[in-house]
């Protein structure tokens, strides 16, 4: 091609543009953002609103229901489901992928709008939030100190470290959570107060009109304008408790006299410790275009500063995002330079000359650095997706510029010079390396349909190989034939007479061994040591025993076609069905160092007795070596949860040592764990391995339908009982929770309006009473703390205490809560979900030693026979629902692809029939792939089935090669069928071999899942790894046969068709 031959013409031209393209890739190097995974966009939205004080049978009648109806008409929705809790009611939104989720969130708000004027009072404005990924903190900080109490730790947290790191390169917010608050804390005494006939209301208001400082306009003072100001904030506790309060009598008391007044720590709410110490929690939350790691040095080093200013205090990184992202990105690095090295090694213990080895070896970090540009003006980060798709592209980077160099150097050895060698040599094959380059980078092209997560995640995978590929081919054709034409040295061919074989006039029959060298090769810089000389002749006389076997074989394989039809199927037949024996999961679990635990107890308990119960498991994990921190959190919904706090629930976050300081992996030790702490009583837990990916939920999640709370409850309990019963099933439990019993003070609004109250008024009076009410604020040490007011333990005793509480009425006098409201007591449900506007139901559940494909079958098995009341249905979700979608698009992918490599072999042949000879290898590759799986024991995922395309690709390299040069020897040489394979056979034989021992090499180390975030990539190389390995083999000697018997069968027919004059065959058959 032109492109090769101006590229040989001008060598200085070709090397400035290589030194641009190193200068581009470093600069664009360090400035690629570094991430786990790729960036995405959730497609969901939440829809969350408060309505303190009422039910979750009420808030689903008067909220839910319609913000469901008014958000079903919006454009996009894929699914609707809602959880109502007591007092919260959230709708989730489920839309297609793809969507701008900032123009449904306006979409929402505006249908919102429309209807919340209906709501009753005192409901909260809906809020329509997205689902973002960057909430997850990019660290988790724990501060303790044995000298602070935890206000002062909140405080020094709040006013001192918060604002520092928030100032830090790519920070977006800083939380902090566990601490408490100092207060003061006003509990008045009933019985005085019902003595002197006032109430909290009245004393609240007190407290509100005694604690102002207020500006009372300007006033002048000669030539001067003054500012006018009142003051009468508090200054100290003691002048609270000498605050004078008039009584309706006329005489004034002071506030001590009527209360019990007292600076202290206000109730917590969320408790965290750090290895059973008490500390606060700090979360720090980067921007959504913030490198991730550059986010954590940025914190670390002011985290150092605030460490060696702060006495007593002590910081300590509970989770650390960032590092688990650099080591992930390390090691898969890692892998891949091993992996190049490997493949550069098989090329020179092919080639036997260092400068074809460089001449090779050059192309993949040109091609790699390339990428690099690539992916930054595409605007695409370094994650463990692109830099898996670069390291599993490292061997197939060397195998255009193997076959072009190779057919160079038959040119050199048959006569003809360097230049001419070069052009004529790279222009011989160039099409058949660009066909077989494009059918690699076809197959990725049907990722476009697939849908959901699976395509978010994989596009730049595919991209990246694409463009590593689309590099290395452009290297061939360029770099690779400008060096031969200046440094490729070889041993000519010579003739009977011993004179050197002529281009012009020599036949280009079988090639000598690339790499042979002139004995100038054998001195300088270039030199081959004795030992490797020695090594290189043992290496000969090997290979040349498997060329002479191979003629042999490919000699008997033509005489006995039939025969390698029926063993070639029989090998097929037994490794397919392999794929019987093999699971399937979702994604490959991850190590990642992290393994959570939660704990829930019994609704309406309280944060202390959450955290005794926690305490309690703390204990019995605590000696298990690979753990380095326990922090604990009690209290908190989490940082993805929109509940707010929950006294009844807890999160244990245990970090374990590195993966190299300990021996067993997190999926053995989180299985110890639960062993552990399973039959701890009064709270239920679960058990969960850390994972960056997210998906649709738990392992096991099914969920059930229907409009009656008690069938529904009753349909779960028998669920949950036939699952149990499976092996690997664990933590199985049903969504529903009777509640515990509660208070409903029903306000009796005719009796209430004859004394003036309304139902707020008398709900503010009963929270003062029982939980209190802040009336002020009072600046202590620099900081505004609140005045909380609340009546004593009297209304606390019992429901008759509960009916004595004393209300102010508008006329100046107080009523009693049982004059004015009916007092009982009821029990519900905790929550209610619903899916697309109907009551649902979830049993949910862990699996432990077993794959989600298998266990998931089990489960339809044994519900199978369960006889479902009329209009109640149920149905797989979480994972296993995941699992499937994705594999459904991922198979159409497949089938794409296929259909696309044979188009871009016919296009390249102008034949149907040779590309049809040539896919016989992809099935092959197939067979292989699904054995690989089977003998290392790794199930089908959504890995490996992306490794099944990358497959579809690779695989028919080899047999395009072999076909284009036996097309090549029957055009050129006028060579019949039967010559033409036996001669273009071992010719190719080498340069087969080597492009796939460099292919099967480079992927090796990432096939063994050593190293954090290897467990991605593994799946992938080992079904490349194998399938390769396996279609090789077979292809070696079924193509040539599969070629042969299309070739008799295209003969008779043209034959057959020459006889009818008047028929035309449109293609070259």
């Amino acid at each position: 091609m032109r492109i090769s031959e101006t590229s040989v013409k001008r060598p200085v031209t070709v090397l400035m543009l290589v030194f641009i393209v190193i200068i581009l890739g470093f600069v664009s190097f360090t400035r690629i953002p570094l991430d786990l995974m790729p960036e995405m966009e959730l497609p969901y939205a939440i829809v969350s609103t408060s309505y303190n004080g009422a039910g979750p049978q009420e808030i689903e009648t008067l909220i839910t229901q319609p913000i469901e109806q008014a958000v079903s008409t919006a454009q996009n929705v894929k699914n609707i489901s809602s959880i109502t809790s007591e007092g919260s009611s959230l709708v989730i939104l489920e839309f297609n992928y793809g969507v701008d989720m900032d123009q449904v969130a306006l979409d929402l708000r505006e249908k919102i709008d429309l209807i919340k004027n209906y709501f009753p009072d005192g409901v909260s404005n809906p809020m329509v939030l997205k689902i973002n990924m960057n909430s997850t903190p990019v660290l988790t900080l724990s501060i303790s100190s044995p000298t602070m109490s935890l206000s002062e730790l909140q405080t020094l947290a709040e006013d001192t470290i918060q604002p520092r790191l928030e100032r830090a390169e790519g920070v977006a917010s800083v939380s902090v959570t566990g601490g408490t608050e100092d207060i003061i804390e006003i509990r008045t005494k009933s019985e005085k107060l019902a003595g002197y006939g006032i109430s909290l209301a009245y004393l609240q208001g007190i407290l509100a009109s005694e604690n102002v400082n207020l500006p009372g306009g300007t006033v002048k003072k000669g030539t001067q304008e003054l500012t006018v100001k009142t003051t009468g904030e508090f200054t100290s506790v003691a002048e609270i408790e000498q605050l004078l309060i008039p009584l309706p009598t006329g005489v004034n008391v002071q506030l001590k006299d009527l209360a019990d007044i007292e600076l202290k720590a206000d109730q917590q709410t969320t408790i965290a410790k750090a290895d059973g110490n008490p500390g606060v929690n700090i979360s720090i939350q980067k921007r959504s275009d913030a490198n991730t790691v550059k986010v954590a040095e940025a914190a670390y080093a002011e985290i150092d500063k605030i460490q060696n200013e702060l006495e007593g205090v002590k910081i300590t990184v509970v989770t650390d995002n960032a590092a688990y992202i650099k080591s992930s990105l390390y090691s898969v690095a890692e892998h891949g330079v091993i992996g190049a090295l490997l493949a550069v090694l098989v090329l020179y213990i092919f080639l036997r000359n260092i400068r074809s080895t460089l001449i090779i070896a050059s192309s993949i970090p040109i091609s790699i650095i390339a990428t690099f540009c690539l992916l930054y003006f595409t605007g695409i980060t370094l994650n463990l997706m692109t830099l898996g798709g670069l390291m599993l592209g490292i061997g197939r980077l060397v195998d255009d510029s193997v076959v072009v160099l190779e057919n160079i150097y038959r040119f050199r050895q048959n006569g003809y010079s360097r230049v001419e060698a070069a052009v004529k040599g790279s222009s011989e094959v160039i099409i058949a390396v660009m066909a077989s380059t494009l059918t690699t980078v076809a197959v990725f092209l049907p990722i476009v349909f697939v849908q959901g997560l699976t395509s978010t995640l994989f596009r730049q995978f595919a991209l990246t190989i694409a463009f590593s590929l689309g590099a290395s081919l452009v290297v061939s054709m360029t770099v690779v034939p400008m060096l031969a034409s200046k440094l490729l040295k070889v041993e000519r061919k010579k003739n009977p007479d011993g004179s050197v074989i002529s281009g012009e006039t020599g036949k280009l029959g079988e090639a000598g061994e690339l790499g042979a060298v002139e004995d100038e090769e054998s001195k300088g810089l270039f030199r081959t040591p004795a030992f490797l000389t020695k090594a290189h002749d043992q290496f000969d006389k090997g290979y040349e025993a498997l060329l002479q076997g191979y003629k042999k074989l490919l000699k008997w394989a033509l005489s006995h076609r039939k025969r390698v039809f029926v063993i070639t199927t029989m090998i097929f037949v037994v490794s397919v069905a392999s794929i019987a024996a093999v699971g399937t999961e979702f994604f490959p679990t991850t190590d990642e160092g992290m393994v959570s635990i939660s704990v829930t107890l019994p609704d309406g308990a309280k944060v202390d007795d959450t955290v005794e119960i926690m305490r309690t498991i703390e204990t019995k994990i605590a000696d298990i070596p690979e753990i380095d921190t326990i922090f604990l959190d009690a209290g908190s919904a989490g940082t993805m949860s929109l509940t707010g706090a929950q006294g009844n629930v807890g999160t244990f976050t245990v970090k374990l040592l590195p993966l190299a300081e300990r021996k067993r992996g997190v999926v053995e030790i989180s299985d110890e764990i639960r062993n552990r702490i399973m039959d701890v009583p009064g709270a239920k837990t679960s058990v969960t391995v850390a994972q960056s990916v997210m998906s649709a939920g738990d392992p096991i999640s099914i969920t059930i339908k229907g409009e009656e709370l008690d069938q529904l409850k009753q349909i779960g309990d028998d669920f949950v009982k036939e699952i149990k019963k499976i092996p690997g099933t664990r933590e199985v439990k049903s969504s529903y929770e009777d509640g515990i019993p509660e208070v409903e003070i029903s306000v009796d609004r005719q009796a209430a309006s004859q004394y003036g109250l309304s139902a707020g008024t008398i709900a503010t009076a009963v929270k003062a009473s029982i939980s209190g009410v802040t009336a002020t604020q009072f600046k202590y040490n620099g900081t505004k703390i609140d005045v909380k007011i609340k009546g004593d333990e009297t209304f606390n005793r019992n429901l008759q205490a509960l009916e004595q509480i004393p209300i102010s009425t508008s006329l100046g006098y107080t009523v009693t809560l049982g004059q004015v409201a009916d007092i009982s007591v009821s029990r519900g449900p905790v929550s209610i979900s619903r899916d697309n506007q109907v009551r649902t139901l979830t049993i949910s559940g862990q699996i432990s030693g077993r794959d989600v494909g298998s266990v998931s079958g089990d489960i339809q098995a044994a519900l199978a026979g369960y006889r479902l009341p009329d209009n109640y249905t149920y149905e797989m979700g979480g994972q296993q629902q995941e699992m499937v979608d994705a594999f459904s698009d991922l198979y159409l992918a497949l089938g794409l692809a296929v259909i696309l490599v044979y188009m871009v072999m016919a296009s390249q042949f102008e034949s149907l029939v040779y590309p049809f000879v040539i896919m016989f290898s992809i099935p092959l590759g197939f067979a292989g792939a699904f054995l690989g799986l089977f003998i290392t024991g790794k199930p089908l995922s959504i890995m490996s089935i992306i490794g099944i395309i990358m497959l579809a690709g690779i695989v028919v390299s080899n047999a395009i090669v072999l076909v284009d040069y036996i097309n090549t020897r029957r055009k050129t040489y006028n060579e019949d069928v039967h010559e033409a394979i036996i001669n273009a056979g071992p010719i190719r034989l080498r340069p087969i071999i080597m492009t796939t021992l460099t292919t099967v090499l480079a992927m090796l180390p990432l096939s063994l899942g050593i190293g954090e975030g290897s467990e991605y990539q593994a799946p992938m190389a080992i079904v490349v790894i194998t399938g390769l390995l396996f279609s090789t083999l077979v292809t070696l000697v079924l193509i040539p046969v599969m070629y042969s018997f299309m070739d008799d069968l295209s003969n008779k027919f043209k034959r057959k068709f020459r006889k009818d004059k008047k028929t035309n065959i449109p293609f070259n058959l």
